[in-house]
């Protein structure tokens, strides 16, 4: 498995999408305006991410672009809707005086039309320094005025796809992260890292390890061979979309047996890396809505979900507004992301009381997590399973817990192993003597492993 940073091993990201938080322009401001301050709006949170039990802060894009951030115009800049240098270095001594990490969000798959290189290329022909930079489509004749046709984005013809076999691509790309690391920042979130090319990213990470050997670098990728990207990439992790998936399906569908196939394949991703795991993000419907549609459940499965999240081997991420039980619906259309990226309060002190039993149960689970640090790279086996009931045990060669679901509408009792202890979190009555476990309906249960042995060595 990749070293990663120690520092990783007690990571627990609060994700904020930094343009909708602050509640920012939609587009761009014009050329002559003057920067608004709006980053520093961040600094009045880091006390609530440490009071939750977080020890990072990763935010979506915060450099120059037209739109929502991943059109990104300038990579050296802050965007002027959130501020300018002067609220970013603000925002990491904050962060740094609060023990908070930083990750940054890269999109260095594709730039906005106005990217600087491309723009140039555009005026300036085949010809042009930085016409490489790109995947052009040169008419025979070119004539000054006359776009080319390029490779975009997954068809969406705003964001301009760099050639990542362009040396000069890769050369640009690591000055980006070393520039904003020597600034601060502990690690990049690589944007759409599954368009790109793994030689690409094995290129970049040397240089940048080479004067930042403690920086962390996850990349998105929402399928795919994850241990072979990581392996050839050279990354850190990559975002654990399957068991996402089926995290917030089996507790939908009440079918644990599709979250049982999905740790089968966690703990073999585990050989090679930790993954990011996650129950919300910025792309995906809010984890509260997607368990709405079972009527008068959704309270207690979005509680079973915490629990897996933060119980399950992995470096966690709550998505901002997920601990405060945000709705949100992503819809895929023009603007479509905008209600899972919502506007924050000024402050903490201006949260509705209505998410604090959710806010408070994130610091229960996340306590449990920072008392168990080893759960980050742990393995995890299944002991009971049925469509709505799941007993699984996480561990290490030294270490144990046992957490128990149940979906069902009534009461069940379970047999759980005997090694099986105290009740950490939830509400189950354990018959030490017979191994058995009562939970009521909608029930749910962290227990400690009494066995130090108990667990085997992992593969």
């Amino acid at each position: 498995m990749r070293t990663t940073p120690d520092w990783v091993q007690h990571a627990i990201w609060w994700q904020v999408y930094p343009l909708g938080f602050t509640g920012a322009e939609q587009t761009a401001l014009p050329a002559d305006a003057e920067p608004v301050h709006r980053l520093g709006h961040l600094t009045s949170w880091l006390d609530y991410i440490v009071e939750m039990g977080a020890s990072g802060l990763a935010l979506g894009p915060v450099f120059a672009s037209e739109t929502h951030g991943y059109d990104t115009a300038d990579y050296y800049r802050i965007d002027p809707r959130l501020g300018d240098d002067s609220d970013f270095d603000e925002l990491i001594r904050e962060a740094r005086s609060c023990g908070i990490r930083v990750l940054l969000d890269g999109v260095f798959n594709h730039a906005g039309r106005s990217f600087g290189p491309f723009t140039e290329a555009l005026e300036q022909g085949p010809g042009a320094a930085t016409a490489n930079w790109f995947s052009f489509t040169w008419p025979d004749a070119w004539t000054p005025g006359t776009e080319p046709g390029y490779a975009d984005f997954e068809g969406h013809h705003q964001l301009v796809a760099l050639n990542h076999d362009e040396p000069a691509v890769a050369d640009f790309v690591a000055d980006v992260m070393k520039h904003w690391l020597r600034r601060g920042a502990d690690g990049w979130r690589l944007d759409a890292a599954y368009a790109v090319p793994s030689t690409f990213w094995a290129r970049v990470l040397r240089t940048v390890r080479a004067e930042f050997p403690d920086a962390y670098f996850v990349g998105e990728y929402i399928h795919g061979d994850y241990p072979a990207e990581v392996t050839q990439g050279t990354l850190d992790s990559v975002t654990q979309y399957e068991l996402w998936k089926a995290i917030w399906s089996s507790l939908a569908d009440a079918n644990f047996y599709e979250l049982a196939a999905a740790l089968e394949r966690h703990n073999t991703f585990l050989n090679t890396f930790v993954p990011l795991t996650f129950v919300g993000n910025h792309d995906v419907t809010r984890i509260a809505s997607r368990l709405e549609p079972a009527p008068g459940h959704s309270a207690f499965r979005l509680a079973q979900a915490l629990v897996l999240l933060f119980t399950l081997p992995g470096t966690p991420s709550v998505y901002y507004g997920d601990e405060q039980g945000y709705r949100g619906i992503k819809e895929d259309r023009a603007g479509g992301d905008d209600d899972v990226r919502p506007l924050f309060p000024a402050s903490p002190d201006q949260l509705s009381a209505v998410g604090q039993p959710l806010y408070r149960l994130h610091q229960e689970l996340i306590g449990i997590r920072r008392r168990h640090a080893w759960v980050h790279a742990a393995r995890t086996r299944v002991h009971s399973l049925s469509n709505e009931q799941l007993v699984y045990e996480v561990y290490d060669a030294g270490n144990s817990l046992f957490a128990a679901l149940n979906l069902a509408d009534a009461e069940t009792v379970l047999q759980v192993p005997d090694t099986a202890g105290a009740v950490l979190a939830g509400e189950g009555g354990l018959d030490p003597q017979s191994g058995q476990l009562a939970l009521p309906a909608g029930g749910w249960v962290v227990l400690a492993g009494t066995d130090a042995g108990s667990g085997s060595q992992p593969a």
